[in-house]
């Protein structure tokens, strides 16, 4: 039995897990109401995602959630790699530490973390509802019916929203519904995990064992808890079959002794290293786990969900607001396809070099990274991980027309501490920006700025937050409706000292869309127009959309500070 309803929510957002949780929380805090089901009857219970990254981080701070997840994490130091014999080969921490404004790597129990997602996005009075499967979708010009049925009750009922985006994990029903295929393959190697309580370490860093009899992975969590990760051998374990507590104890032996009421999860499985076909289908987005899979070893399977999330939401946001047509959505698969794949790839890797159970290949891997270490550029690339992907992209809402500062365009912005009139506080520069597009002009002249507004606003380009970056130590001051900041930690100066008298245009995201002089605005905005036009309004309201002057009253309107 069905019956059909018009959601108040423009998005139905179909999982509850963390990458569900996260877009969620992104699209109520830039003013979109949502619609979340989830078949299972409530949070998750099994600690799989153990590690957030900085990235991940500064997308949570977006959506408001900083100080309810700092309560959750344990801010670590990064990767500990152990050679062959279990003797420390190096640390990998990123560099810079707090670059993008948190710790590199931070530990966490996924249960915690879906519960303060769903508390923070209840509050927020989303619509939230578990024991609820999606089992149908039909799209239809300005919408999609959703057919949800009540696992409680059996009964099905019919919702009318604007877009759906599936964040239901590998199997996803919304990827099936639509037909899409996955490519490239699912490994044989068997891997145990294990996660324990009560098991209290002081070490903050994950440690990766290199022992080819036995590769292991240990991430010490917060609160006692602790995962371990075995590679096993024929015969010693069957994805679905449990081991048995003597083989536990075995294993866990050269690292602890613990008993069994401390094990909390023993689980024997096979990854894979897999990204489907297309990611958008008409008005429905694959986000996470629906997009792509890929091994644990890198530890950045939740990671890459929250930065497709990070990347979808604003423009979800936008179009809904109608500062943006829906033209910008096109660019979400194009610019976070290349790097999950990348990521995926990395990963295989990563593992296959790591966790090699080849003893000469294990020799040779010891003895190149020493020699690498032995020089400062070959330690800075491995202690920094310098060989890990970066999250940057050369297609989607990116203009290079630019003369220079070119190799900012697509990278993710770093987050330094700034000062800010009139407070002159420091605080994060994201706090700052704000929550849309935010143009920043280098030690620009007024004139400049006039030249930029005046071509912007020929091309038709949404409002963006004006902000004067002031270097050379001085005083931010106010300039009209724009904000000034100045450096407070020495990052703000040898990032943008390469741009002085240049803008640069960052996405809510905290991409680089652009860098150019105020000569060249006229050919970068006309580059963007296509992503960053204000649509025409009409007088035919297309269902499931709003225009700017139809849009909630709890709009997040992006102007010039």
């Amino acid at each position: 039995m069905s019956n059909a309803s018009r959601s108040s929510a423009p998005v139905l957002v179909v999982g509850a897990g963390p990458v569900g949780l996260t877009v969620a929380n992104l699209l109520v805090s830039l003013g979109v109401s949502v619609l979340v089901v989830e078949r299972n009857g409530e949070t998750s219970n099994e600690a799989k995602a153990i590690s957030l990254d900085a990235e991940s981080l500064r997308a949570f701070q977006a959506a408001g959630l900083s100080e309810q997840i700092e309560q959750v994490i344990v801010p670590g130091t990064g990767t500990r790699y152990y050679d062959r014999r279990d003797r420390s080969l190096f640390q990998a921490n990123g560099g810079r530490p707090y670059q993008l404004g948190f710790a590199f790597k931070n530990q966490f129990a996924q249960p915690e973390l879906e519960d303060v997602l769903a508390e923070v996005l209840v509050r927020r009075q989303a619509d939230v509802r578990f024991s609820t499967e999606l089992v149908n979708l039909t799209e239809h010009e300005g919408g999609v019916t959703a057919r949800l049925q009540d696992l409680s009750s059996g009964q099905d009922h019919d919702v009318e929203v604007s877009w759906v985006v599936a964040c239901d994990g590998g199997r996803s029903t919304v990827r099936q519904l639509l037909g899409i295929e996955m490519s490239g393959r699912s490994h044989d190697q068997t891997w145990l995990v294990i996660d324990t309580v009560g098991d209290h370490h002081r070490e903050r860093y994950g440690m990766h064992h290199g022992n080819p009899n036995r590769p292991a992975v240990i991430v010490a969590g917060r609160d006692g808890r602790c995962r371990y990760e075995f590679r096993l051998k024929d015969g010693e374990g069957v994805p679905g079959l449990p081991p048995t507590p003597a083989f536990i104890a075995q294993l866990l032996a050269p690292y602890r002794t613990l008993t069994h009421d401390q094990i909390e999860r023993s689980v024997v499985y096979r990854f894979h290293a897999i990204v489907a076909d297309q990611w958008r289908i008409g008005r429905c987005f694959l986000v996470g786990d629906a997009a792509h899979m890929m091994p644990p070893f890198a530890g950045q399977g939740l990671n890459s969900g929250v930065r497709d999330a990070a990347n979808l939401a604003w423009k979800l946001a936008m179009v809904w607001h109608g500062t943006l047509g829906e033209e910008v959505l096109q660019s979400y698969e194009q610019e976070r396809r290349p790097h999950a794949t990348a990521m995926v790839e990395f990963s295989e890797r990563l593992g296959d070099v790591v966790m090699t159970t080849n003893r000469w290949r294990a020799l040779a891997r010891d003895l190149l990274v020493r020699i690498m270490l032995i020089a400062p550029a070959g330690r800075r690339y491995l202690t920094e991980m310098r060989f890990r992907p970066k999250a940057l992209h050369s297609t989607g809402v990116v203009s290079r027309l630019g003369r220079s500062g070119q190799h900012l365009v697509g990278t993710l912005l770093p987050q330094p501490f700034v000062i800010a009139e009139p407070s002159l506080r420091p605080q994060r520069l994201d706090e700052v920006l704000g929550s849309g597009l935010a143009l920043l002009g280098v030690d620009v002249e007024n004139r400049d700025w006039e030249l930029v507004h005046a071509a912007a606003a020929r091309a038709g380009l949404t409002d963006m937050r004006a902000v004067d970056v002031v270097l050379a130590d001085r005083l931010p001051t106010a300039s009209g409706q724009r904000t000034g900041i100045a450096d407070a930690d020495g990052t703000l100066e040898s990032l943008f000292s390469s741009v002085s008298g240049r803008f640069v245009l960052v996405k809510p995201d905290r991409h680089v869309a652009a860098v150019f002089a105020a000569d060249e605005a006229e050919s970068v905005a006309a580059d963007l127009a296509r992503w960053l036009r204000v649509p025409t309004p009409t007088t035919d309201d297309v269902p499931g959309t709003a225009t700017a002057s139809t849009a909630d009253a709890t709009a997040v309107r992006l102007e010039p500070a």
